[in-house]
């Protein structure tokens, strides 16, 4: 399979993207793409965690040497200069919380059938686990992995939230003055294929277990990136809201992660206490 030619303007923004975040931050890439999946299909599925996270990500991609399409928000093609540069790269819009949402995955599952790499975030907004843990994952990148037969490889990034907080576009200009200042590390780390082979049920039941199975991907190739972080993440980004609704079950990998679940749920004990003292004080 011949997957088709990068767009000029992609390339483009690939190495731009390099000259963009060396003055805010320290990017730090690991783990590998293995050398049969280089040339597609695959989907790259990662965590996100800040308004700066796709240009981490572009950057980290243009170091690793691919060049994937990215699946993104529709309001960024609306936008006058930069929505023009995201169509002329080739990357995939989706139109979240409208008619048009579905367009998007068979537009991706074609993208993969015809040898793309394909960048998205299962999450599908950026995360808001008290954590900064992955959230529990939408169903569309198993669906697209069904469709197309294409591989899933996680992809972990941490750090971005220490350079652009969640208020952004607000602030901007103080942001970038700090990120420049502090200029704080940023990891991207490229994990293991995900295994979705032996699924049973239903397509929608197989797309809610593939859909664990990548999330799990995520959250252990994220481990290695946050030593010492497992609990409370050094930078606290304070304009960050939180919801609980999303917040995945955790499951201990290695012997680093072990404490995590009881750590965890030592946490959501004290946020269920404090909600039921307000209650008693109204």
């Amino acid at each position: 399979m011949t997957s088709t030619p990068t767009p000029f303007m992609w390339r483009f923004m690939l190495a731009l993207s390099r000259a963009v975040v060396f003055p805010l931050c320290r990017l730090r890439v690991s783990g590998d793409i293995p050398d049969e999946l280089r040339a597609g299909p695959l989907i790259l599925a990662a965590n996100h965690v800040s308004p700066f996270d796709p240009v981490v990500m572009t950057a980290a991609c243009h170091k690793a040497g691919i060049a994937p399409r990215i699946m993104a928000t529709g309001g960024l093609f609306s936008a006058p200069v930069v929505g023009a540069a995201m169509k002329a790269a080739g990357h995939i819009r989706v139109d979240r919380n409208t008619a048009h949402v579905a367009d998007a995955l068979p537009a991706a599952a074609q993208a993969l059938k015809d040898g793309a790499l394909v960048l998205v975030y299962p999450e599908g907004r950026i995360g808001l686990d008290p954590w900064m843990w992955p959230e529990r994952g939408k169903t569309g990148v198993a669906r697209m992995a069904a469709a197309s037969g294409a591989p899933v490889l996680p992809v972990a990034q941490w750090g971005a939230h220490a350079v652009l907080p969640y208020e952004t576009p607000k602030h901007l200009l103080r942001s970038v003055l700090r990120a420049m200042r502090h200029r704080p590390v940023v990891h991207v780390r490229f994990g293991t294929p995900v295994d979705l082979t032996g699924l049973t049920g239903t397509a929608g039941a197989q797309a809610m277990q593939a859909t664990r199975l990548i999330m799990d991907g995520i959250h252990d190739t994220l481990i290695p990136l946050r030593t010492g972080e497992l609990e409370t993440p050094r930078f606290v980004d304070e304009t960050r809201a939180v919801d609980m609704a999303r917040v995945r079950p955790r499951r201990p990998t290695d012997t680093e992660a072990a404490p995590l679940v009881a750590i965890q749920r030592r946490h959501r004990f004290r946020l269920r206490r404090r909600a039921d003292h307000r209650l008693t004080q109204r």
